[in-house]
């Protein structure tokens, strides 16, 4: 199970400020991150906490959108900031492959290229694997792809990908892992997982800015719950500032998902910040804060933006079709995002048939919503009603409790809330 940061258990005020001095001092003697656990709930597995970064504090659940260009597709980075976005995310493969480091580093970083202000993280290139599987192949060296762009070679080592992170200068690197899909089963599975291993061992000492920017392990295993133990079990006895979650969201079923995540949680420590990768549908973001995650990241809400998708407390409202050409309410009347604000369905409905600005609003509104549903998640654990939050949330989200996905219910019940 987790390695204990204080009791496990926080009953009173003064236990908790003891617990977060521990851990505190245990991500002081790591690197520049440190984590303050605020509230606990006490039903759940669900918490509440200050991730202090370098360039700010984040407050955590958080959902984490994705640049992978070193830029959101459809939104500006002052629109990020006035959303009050904390952290976002940037790719290592394509900026690496274009502009390149060198020409990122002269620009002071990634920060200075974009002009962001807040945190950054940047993943490995792992995921390429999987994404451009036609066009790599791993050997223990690293992995080798043809660049989509020009079709040239290219050798991705654990050393070449934290290389071009320090180059980008981001607040979290995450190490290069061995990917493959999650429905894969069999040998190759056990493989990716002891090369994770080996290969974050590299990284470990690769890494030339240990006091200025925090490494995560990524933990794989596949479907297959010993692999997850033995992998958990290996990578948090090194001393890294926090741990990810590998290898899911990748089209497993549903029940598989949960239950590696939970084991996950089970097993990390409790006073380092656990990152579920790859994750974004609202529901999964709910569900996996009760099973103990703090971050998530997912192209999701700009992705489906793009097809005019727009992202609502009752699931989603397809813009681009008929019946909201006359509709001259906002997305929803709750949202504070500018889009709301200003703009009515029927109008965005007409933009989305012309014009790419359409697209650039729903993003802003997605975006918003994201962000908007991890703060009141967050704010029901402060304030010890997360499991009512829960029952609030899907009541909304579905019709009827027939339509509640069953994975949900026994993934909520393992965590004691009951769907009514």
């Amino acid at each position: 199970m987790a390695a204990p940061c204080g009791p496990d258990v926080i009953p009173g005020a003064g236990q908790e400020r003891d617990t977060n001095e521990m851990c505190s001092k245990k991500a002081a003697s790591l690197a520049p991150l440190a984590l303050r656990i605020v509230a606990e709930c006490p039903v759940t597995k669900a918490r509440a906490c200050d991730l202090t970064l370098p360039h700010c504090v984040v407050d955590t659940p958080v959902f984490m959108p994705v640049g992978t260009q070193g830029t959101l597709k459809g939104i500006t980075v002052d629109q990020l900031e006035d959303l009050n976005c904390q952290i976002c995310l940037g790719n290592t493969y394509h900026l690496g492959t274009r502009p390149g480091p060198e020409l990122i580093d002269k620009a002071n970083g990634l920060h200075g290229f974009m002009g962001w202000k807040r945190n950054l993280l940047t993943d490995s290139g792992g995921f390429q694997m999987v994404s451009l599987v036609e066009l790599s192949e791993v050997t223990e060296e690293g992995v080798k792809f043809r660049s989509p762009y020009d079709g040239k070679e290219i050798l991705l080592t654990p050393e070449q990908s934290i290389h071009i992170q320090n180059s980008l200068g981001s607040d979290i690197m995450m190490q290069l892992d061995d990917v493959v899909s999650s429905t894969v089963t069999g040998p190759r599975v056990e493989e990716a997982m002891h090369r994770s291993i080996r290969w974050l061992d590299r990284c470990i000492v690769a890494n030339k800015n240990p006091d200025k920017q925090n490494l995560f392990a990524i933990i794989q295993g596949g479907l297959n719950p010993e692999l997850r133990k033995a992998c958990l079990e290996e990578m948090t006895k090194r001393d890294v500032p926090g741990f990810a979650i590998g290898g899911l969201s990748g089209g497993e079923e549903k029940d598989d998902f949960w239950k590696m995540v939970t084991l996950s949680t089970d097993y990390l420590p409790r006073c380092k910040p656990r990152y579920l990768m790859g994750v974004g549908y609202a529901v999964d973001l709910v569900v996996c804060v009760a099973l103990g995650c703090d971050m998530f990241d997912c192209v999701f809400p700009t992705r489906t933006a793009r097809f005019g998708s727009a992202l609502v407390p009752w699931g989603s409202l397809q813009l681009k079709t008929k019946q909201f050409a006359k509709d001259f309410q906002p997305i929803d009347a709750d949202c504070q995002c500018p889009t709301c604000r200003r703009h009515t369905r029927a109008y965005l409905h007409a933009l989305l048939k012309c014009d790419t600005a359409g697209m650039h609003h729903v993003t802003v509104h997605n975006i918003s919503y994201q962000l908007t549903l991890m703060r009141s998640v967050r704010q029901s654990i402060i304030e010890k009603r997360f499991p009512q939050f829960v029952k609030s949330f899907m009541k909304r989200m579905f019709p009827s409790s027939d339509q509640y996905p069953r994975w949900a219910v026994e993934a909520l019940a393992s965590v004691n809330i009951t769907l009514d």
